[in-house]
């Protein structure tokens, strides 16, 4: 999710920041228990699905924040390789790429336990790996440690993009089908985790947009 950069573009970082909103609410919404009790399953994938493309753009957004110290002249790619927020960013798109595949796949039907757990799980738990390892690489990115003295607003970015991170992680752990009683392993903690994770990405990218 969106972290804060050594190099920060405004009209972009704004982007970034309001396309990683609208991502947060499609998933959080879609994941509320009672959402599903009223509406079709298929919407529901399909909000999921929408989410994730405003995740990918945002995502992309952010990559390219990193590229270049000339906000006149940013390039469309690029490599940093000393840079750790462009492997923070660079990460986390791929993340974003692996949820595109978990949330359309997840809008198919009839699929056994297997491709459950082969096209819609494993895409699902790479993301979560790539978006926490992200976070994990912002908050070295910040330079002001795991606790600080003075926590000014770009560490609680971070930390809350960080939360938001471990939350997604656990709900992809959750999310696993067990070939036993084709049941998710534990479907309350998969919505919960879900929702708690996009709140806290929701969050973090207000309080970039507001700054």
């Amino acid at each position: 999710m969106p972290q804060p950069l050594a190099v920060r573009h405004r009209g972009i970082a704004w982007w970034t920041s309001a396309l990683f909103m609208v991502g947060s609410a499609c998933f959080a919404v879609a994941s509320v228990p009672a959402v599903a009790e009223v509406v079709p399953v298929a919407a529901i994938g399909v909000t999921y699905f929408v989410g994730s493309l405003f995740f990918t753009s945002a995502g992309y957004l952010q990559f390219r924040q990193t590229l270049g110290r000339n906000p006149a002249h940013l390039p469309w790619f690029g490599v940093e390789r000393a840079s750790l927020d462009w492997w923070a960013a660079a990460i986390q798109s791929i993340g974003t790429l692996w949820f595109n595949i978990n949330t359309f796949d997840a809008m198919a039907t009839g699929l056994t336990v297997h491709q459950q757990n082969l096209r819609i799980w494993t895409p699902d738990f790479i993301g979560s790996i790539c978006f926490l390892v992200a976070s994990v690489l912002a908050v070295l990115a910040l330079g002001e440690g795991w606790w600080p003295r003075h926590r000014d607003r770009p560490w609680w970015e971070t930390m809350i993009n960080l939360a938001g991170s471990v939350f997604f992680m656990i709900a992809a752990f959750a999310a696993f089908v067990r070939p036993s009683t084709t049941d998710l392993l534990d479907a309350s903690l998969a919505n919960s985790g879900t929702l708690l994770g996009a709140v806290c990405f929701f969050w973090a990218a207000a309080l970039q947009i507001g700054e």
